[in-house]
């Protein structure tokens, strides 16, 4: 995955964090930069709660896909509502979460139709 916190939707402040700290902008990816690593959560990153979508509206996100959630105009009207309304509600979030995962369980993405990996970054 990659960052893009030149991007002009990033909070300026956060960005210039970014750059000068863990995540230099060096335009290739070296061997040495693997140990550079940033919370994906800033407000609390080893807590389970809702702050990553308090982080996404202040602009604080580190991934770009993160960034396109949330836009505050009309073409991500959808998402917005949805990142609005977790970001005030925790309860809501929770419920939400909950719910999610429910879903997924029942998906039976195993056998035929998938599988659990024994390591994330590469197929069994």
């Amino acid at each position: 995955m990659s960052t893009d916190y030149n991007d002009t939707g990033v909070d300026s402040t956060f960005a210039a964090q970014l750059r000068a700290g863990v995540c230099p902008w060096t335009g290739v990816w070296r061997r040495q930069q693997r140990s550079n690593l940033a919370p994906l959560e800033l407000q609390g990153p080893y807590r389970f709660d809702n702050a990553f979508f308090k982080d996404l509206i202040a602009r604080r996100v580190l991934l770009r896909s993160d960034q396109e959630l949330f836009g505050g105009g009309a073409s991500n009207s959808t998402t917005d509502g949805i990142i609005r309304a977790h970001a005030t509600n925790e309860s809501l979030f929770a419920a939400d979460f909950a719910a999610a995962m429910v879903k997924l369980g029942n998906l039976a993405l195993t056998g035929s139709n998938g599988e659990i990996r024994l390591s994330c970054r590469r197929a069994n």
